[in-house]
């Protein structure tokens, strides 16, 4: 007998106010095979945050290496079918993981998206921004080679997908998201689900506004890796 699909959701932590609202949202799915595991990349601050989910969550501790190296172990660590990306300062809808996996299933997909919302560091909605998708995966990919079109906490994946194309490039700090969906439509395209099932934090401390340069700089190596790659 095939049992329950679990889907496991995967939140890199490193010295975030927000972590608690992150793992509540997470915690709190409708959904109820969800598996939660937090990944300590070498924080020094807001730990204490943590504590009280510690009996309902995996938490893992590591040295800080960045976002690529936590998200790697927490799929190392994970037991579910499915992979979801949440930002510690992000947040699920309470329906997102049961909406997505189902819309997955539905059109028999290894890889998804989803529309979201801004919110600001208070939790107040500022944004809903539109979001871009093409059902050809070749004119997708062609697009996605220009702009990165896939927020990561929006993401769900089947493990499968790790075992086919290898893990996030732990040498890429800030665009390793970036590349790593390049490199899943070279073989999967990704479904869109068209319903805003994750509120985007956008803060001061966060890392593509602290580090834009270092971002657009690695995104450029991205861009430069695949530019002459098609799929047509």
């Amino acid at each position: 007998m095939v049992g329950p699909v679990t889907v496991s959701v995967v939140i890199p932590f490193y010295n975030c106010p927000y972590v608690d609202q992150a793992i509540e949202s997470a915690l709190g799915q409708t959904y109820p095979y969800v598996e939660v595991i937090v990944v300590n990349d070498g924080s020094h601050q807001y730990k204490e945050k943590i504590v009280p989910y510690m009996p309902r969550i995996r938490y893992v501790e590591k040295a800080n290496g960045g976002t690529a190296t936590a998200l790697n172990m927490g799929i190392r660590y994970a037991s579910g079918q499915y992979f979801a990306w949440l930002s510690a300062d992000d947040v699920f809808d309470r329906e997102k993981i049961a909406k997505q996996l189902q819309w997955m299933q539905q059109h028999r997909a290894l890889a998804s998206f989803t529309a979201y919302r801004l919110i600001d560091a208070n939790g107040r909605v500022i944004g809903q921004p539109s979001s871009f998708w093409l059902a050809d995966r070749a004119r997708f990919f062609e697009h996605m080679k220009q702009h990165c079109l896939i927020n990561g906490s929006t993401v769900m994946l089947h493990m499968d997908i790790f075992r086919q194309v290898g893990l996030f490039d732990e040498s890429l700090r800030y665009a390793h998201d970036y590349e790593f969906w390049l490199r899943v439509l070279l073989y999967h395209h990704f479904q869109f689900v068209p319903e805003r099932l994750l509120s985007y934090r956008v803060h001061e401390q966060m890392g593509t506004v602290r580090h834009t340069q270092h971002v657009l700089a690695e995104a450029a190596l991205v861009q430069a890796k695949y530019r002459h790659i098609s799929l047509r």
